[in-house]
Formats: structure tokens, sequence, C-alpha cells
């Protein structure tokens, strides 16, 4: 069963087992305006060694490097599914979309069950998480940059 609304501040889309058989699964979106080429963007996301900071119960895996235009993995660990960053040239920056489809896992990988409030308090997690990601990754790229100011150039 689907459940679309908006919680904590973000659209969502839940699958909610009908019975806890059922794996559950988590559908996040995220949108974020940063003042910055996407270039910049992708620079840190397309670093290995930074995805365990930004998401350290995951294991990621790129399947496709669209390079400027952002990533996709597959993930394993803690959820199993897909993620992805796709980076959209706005006016002077870029929108970072963010998505992420899997289902809460056990420590073999195996899809789990959650009920109706577990999934919503993981889906909560998740999306928070994404969202302080994305609002870090502003803080930092654009530096300090004030509304209405072109964002540096690249050095």
């Amino acid at each position: 069963m689907l459940i679309a609304g908006w919680w904590g501040g973000h659209d969502i889309l839940l699958a909610v087992p009908a019975s806890n058989a059922e794996p559950s699964a988590l559908d996040i979106v995220d949108e974020t305006f940063i003042a910055v080429p996407p270039g910049t963007i992708a620079a840190v996301y397309a670093d290995p060694r930074s995805w365990p900071k930004y998401w350290p119960d995951l294991v990621l895996e790129v399947y496709t490097d669209r390079g400027e235009k952002g990533l996709r993995w597959t993930v394993r660990g803690a959820l199993v599914g897909t993620m992805e960053v796709w980076l959209e040239p706005m006016l002077d920056g870029t929108i970072l979309h963010y998505f992420l489809r899997a289902a809460p896992a056990d420590s073999t990988g195996t899809p789990v069950a959650l009920s109706p409030r577990e999934l919503r308090h993981e889906f909560d997690r998740r999306a928070r998480a994404a969202k302080a990601v994305a609002l870090g990754l502003k803080e930092i790229l654009e530096d300090g940059r004030e509304p209405g100011i072109p964002p540096r150039p690249a050095e």
C-alpha cells in the first residue's frame, strides 16, 4: 500500500506493507538550491572518501557516473536499494536533487518489514539527514555568499 503526503517538511511516498511479511520501503525526494556551479558539487560527491561521512551506515557502489549531472549508487548496509544525486543548473547555481529508494535491511542485507510508525520514524530520520548534508554543503560551498551576489568563480 502506498501513502503519499507531507511529513516533516518533505513530500513523501511511503510503501507500507500490507502485512508484516512484506518488506517496507522508503522513497525520499529532496531539493536544495546551492549557489555554485554543478561541477563544484559534483566534485564533492565524486570523492568516495566523503560517503561514509554523509551515510555512515551505508555501503555505496556507483552504477552511473553522470559527471557534472551527478551520481547514481546502489545501496547496501542498513538499507538496500538505490540512491541518486542529480545536479541541475539553475540561474546562478545548482538545484541539488536527492533521491533515496531503499528498504530497511537486517545485518545480512535482507529487507525487513517495519511497522507504519517505525517506517515514518526511519523516513523522517533519513530525510532530515539528507537535508543536513545538503545544507552543510551549501554553507561550505557558498562560503558566506550574500544573497544576490554571483557565485565565486572556480579556482
